[in-house]
Parts: structure tokens; sequence; C-alpha cells
């Protein structure tokens, strides 16, 4: 039997990394870590604002290791090249992306794992926007929206197909890929167990809402 190849997948929390991860492991990759980068100061991740112990339980109840490394917008790449390169030391050969159809991203993730001499993965790239919602919510995953810059209205709202009949009614990417919202997963096929939150608190930083989630717990 062939051996599987050992890879690790960019992990923030939400829904496309997830299903990336999840479709990465149906196509017989095996992931033996999750990469998240987090704030310079340690006490955020770095897009969705999700305070770290949340994807420390992600990680937990999913059954993959997580990492996690501080680094600013500036340092980002560089931080991010450190950490694939010690996960290189440990047998990893490629890495997982959630990227969707952002080509500036897309050339940021090839020219990364070109240096990185690792293989890029992109399980979503070139699908329709609604599409991946729609299999999201087939597959079972469950989240929840933390970040938006659209309507405050829409934090800790789930996703399912009543908010995506919401989206349509806006003029922008369907799953978000320009950062309109961001989500957190609580559950999913990859999830032994869900995750159940609490102490929720709505905060307003610049443009944006961000919902602070203060408890988790294994259901």
């Amino acid at each position: 039997m062939k051996e599987k190849k050992r890879v690790f997948c960019s992990w923030s929390g939400g829904k496309d990394s997830s299903l990336a991860c999840y479709k990465a492991m149906k196509e017989g990759f095996e992931v033996s870590y999750l990469l998240n980068l987090l704030a310079e100061d340690g006490k955020r991740e770095r897009a969705h604002g999700t305070r770290p112990f949340l994807l420390q339980l992600q990680s937990e109840v999913i059954g993959i290791p997580i990492v996690q490394v501080n680094a600013s917008w500036e340092g980002y790449e560089s931080k991010f090249k450190h950490a694939v390169e010690e996960l290189k030391s440990e047998g990893v050969e490629g890495g997982v992306f959630g990227d969707i159809d952002l080509i500036e991203h897309r050339k940021w993730v090839e020219r990364v794992c070109e240096d990185l001499e690792i293989v890029p993965i992109l399980p979503l790239w070139g699908l329709d926007p609604e599409d991946v919602l729609l299999e999201f919510i087939e597959e079972g995953f469950e989240a929840i929206v933390v970040a938006t810059r659209i309507k405050e209205e829409w934090l800790g709202r789930k996703i399912d197909k009543h908010f995506i009949d919401d989206l349509k009614k806006f003029d922008f990417h369907l799953s978000g890929e320009s950062g309109e919202y961001h989500t957190f997963v609580i559950n999913g096929p990859i999830f032994k167990r869900g995750i159940k939150v609490g102490g929720l608190k709505r905060m307003h930083v610049g443009e944006n809402w961000f919902l602070d989630i203060k408890e988790g717990e294994r259901e």
C-alpha cells in the first residue's frame, strides 16, 4: 500500500480551512499538523480575531496537533516559512490551503511553497463560492460568524442556507474571500466531538465587528 503524503493544513479555525482539510483527507493526504498564525502579541488569531484557546480546542476534538506562531503582518511570511521548515523536519511534504479564487492568494501560496520545496494543495480552488458553502453545510459542518464588516447582526449566526440567502442580497464573494465575514467551526465530519461556546461579547474594532468568545468546551 502506498504511504500517504504527510501535510499540514494552514488553519484559521474557519469554514474554508476546515473544508479544505476534510477534502484533503478524503483525497488521501495525511494531515499531520494544523498551522495557525496569531497576532504579534499572541492574544488573537491573525485574521479572525479568535482567542487561541479556541483553536487549541478545535485541535483537541479533531485529534490533529496545532502549531501556533505569533507574527506581525510584516513578519508573516518569514514566520510562516520558519514554522513550515520545522514541520518538514517531522516529515511534512505539503501544505493544504483553503483559498478559492483570489489569484494573489494563490500566487503567494505557490511562491512560498516553491521556496520551501513543498507541494501546495488547494482543494477548494476554482469551485463556485455558493457550492463551497453548500458542501460545507451538506457534509455536516457547523460554524458561526465571528467577524464581519457588513452587518453586526450577523455575529453568532449559524452558517446555513438561510444565511446564504442573506449573503446574496449583497454584492460580494459569498464565501467572504476578501474578509467580508469570518467564521469559527464548532462541529463537523473531522471533529470527534462538537464545541460549545459561551461568554459571547460583540466588539467593534475599526471597520469590523468581532464576536469575542470567552468560553469554550467539548460537548
